[in-house]
């Protein structure tokens, strides 16, 4: 890969996110490569239901888990997919989802399925559509408030430009994006996996911690909740309604909210969530709630039940709940601690025809388990050194991940961009080595052997 270079000559191709493109290379507008499909599931025949996440493309619903939209009851006005066809989001395009389907099934009505008008290769062209340069392009042809969910019309979409290699050179492209793509996802797939177990050891350590405490003799009573199991006796269990208070978000009127820095850091749900404290992306002049500083922040939207810290004070939309526990019982770090393990309670109680939600009774009535205050402490100080070491581990792991999505990200750009020349480089490759570099195959990661013999 550090031995491609550009190609030897290059052409202005009149399209600002594109530069120059090679000289050989035709820039043609997008309604002459793809029409829509245009074939709706009326008779119900398909039953295989689609879904698309911007992560994993074009993927069986079954496979989504418990994220974004429930698919309808009534999928006779899904659209038709059939293999090769690239399929977009019309209202999450600007922020990459779009892909390729690999089979026939059918999707909601929100999605454009498109399909080749020529001979053009389909994965080259669902390429082009991963550049966030393009993405970023058609934000001046959207329609909307907020960048990431912009509606963008078909008809204005036909006319955007696009570069087009000459066949056979989109089939090297492509031949080579598989096989980069490949040996990028394999380690990416063994960094998810340390990952996972890094996150299953933490939690069995705070689990143990928070419904145990640290005396191993102690004398147990049983909680009352068969997913608790049994507790030191001298520890309450309480309604979590009991121990804090409680600030279910609401969202404002769309025009109360800008990307302009008037009012206050407005927060809709978890998708907002940084590694330690929130990344909000837009303001709100006079939100309705508020959450104050310090305050645990709760998901209780799908994907229901992650956690964040507010370091300032936000505006609050209905997806996230503001825990603010009363400090005479319950310490806000030990109440952090307990509600990393109360997930599973809250998916129990979660409803919701479109997506998952939880109710403040769903979240209020969930149980609490109060210790002493000085045990609480003892816990704390505990947990905040047990589990450094393998927070600052997923940390770099997290990292190694998203430099590789980066490089990825940049890789792509610049060869369906024509700023590097894979031709060469793609005709050394062969079927054997393509196989070799299927999607979940991993390479090996003494990482992940040592997290396997923690977890054991």
């Amino acid at each position: 890969m550090n031995d491609i270079q550009p190609y030897p000559h290059y052409k202005p191709s009149g399209v600002k996110w594109l530069g120059d493109v090679p000289t050989h290379w035709e820039v043609v507008r997008l309604g002459w490569l793809l029409r829509e499909r245009g074939e709706i599931n009326q008779d119900g025949e398909i039953t295989h239901v689609l879904s698309l996440l911007r992560e994993r493309g074009v993927i069986p619903y079954s496979e989504k888990g418990n994220i974004g939209n429930k698919k309808s009851d009534d999928i006779t006005r899904y659209k038709v997919v059939r293999p090769d066809d690239i399929v977009m989001n019309c209202m999450n395009v600007i922020i990459g989802s779009v892909g390729l389907s690999s089979e026939t099934g059918c999707l909601s009505p929100v999605y454009y399925v498109l399909v080749g008008r020529n001979d053009d290769q389909p994965r080259y062209l669902n390429a082009v559509f991963q550049c966030p340069q393009f993405h970023q392009s058609l934000i001046r042809i959207g329609n909307g408030i907020l960048d990431h969910r912009m509606r963008i019309p078909m008809e204005l979409l036909k006319c955007e430009l696009l570069p087009r290699p000459p066949i056979a050179e989109q089939t090297a492209i492509a031949c080579y994006l598989d096989h980069a793509d490949g040996r990028i996802r394999r380690y990416s797939s063994a960094k998810e996996r340390l990952i996972g177990l890094l996150e299953e050891q933490r939690q069995a350590v705070i689990h143990r911690a928070v419904t145990r405490g640290l005396d191993p003799d102690v004398r147990l009573k049983p909680s009352g909740v068969e997913w608790l199991g049994d507790v030191p006796a001298h520890w309450e269990v309480r309604r979590l309604k009991h121990s804090v208070t409680l600030v279910m978000g609401q969202s404002p009127p769309g025009s109360d909210c800008s990307d302009e820095p008037i009012g206050l850091p407005f927060l809709q749900g978890c998708a907002e969530f940084g590694e330690r404290h929130p990344n909000p992306v837009q303001f709100c002049r006079a939100p309705q709630k508020i959450s104050p500083i310090g305050a645990i922040l709760l998901s209780v939207r799908a994907p229901v039940g992650r956690l964040n810290i507010a370091n300032q004070v936000y505006g609050i939309g209905r997806g996230l709940c503001a825990i603010l526990p009363h400090k005479e019982v319950l310490q806000t770090k030990f109440a952090h601690y307990q509600l990393e393990i109360l997930e599973h309670g809250l998916r129990l109680v979660s409803t919701g025809s479109t997506y998952d939600a939880v109710s403040v009774d769903g979240v209020g009535n969930q149980p609490m388990i109060v210790p002493p205050l000085p045990d609480q402490a003892a816990i704390v100080e505990y947990l905040d050194k047990a589990t450094a070491d393998v927070d600052a581990a997923i940390a770099r792991a997290r990292r190694h991940v998203e430099l590789l999505h980066e490089y990825r990200t940049r890789l792509i750009a610049d060869v369906v961009t024509g700023k590097l020349d894979v031709r060469e480089a793609a005709a050394t490759l062969s079927e054997n080595t393509d196989e070799s570099n299927r999607l979940g195959e991993t390479d090996e990661c003494p990482e992940l052997e040592r997290a396997h013999d923690h977890a054991d």
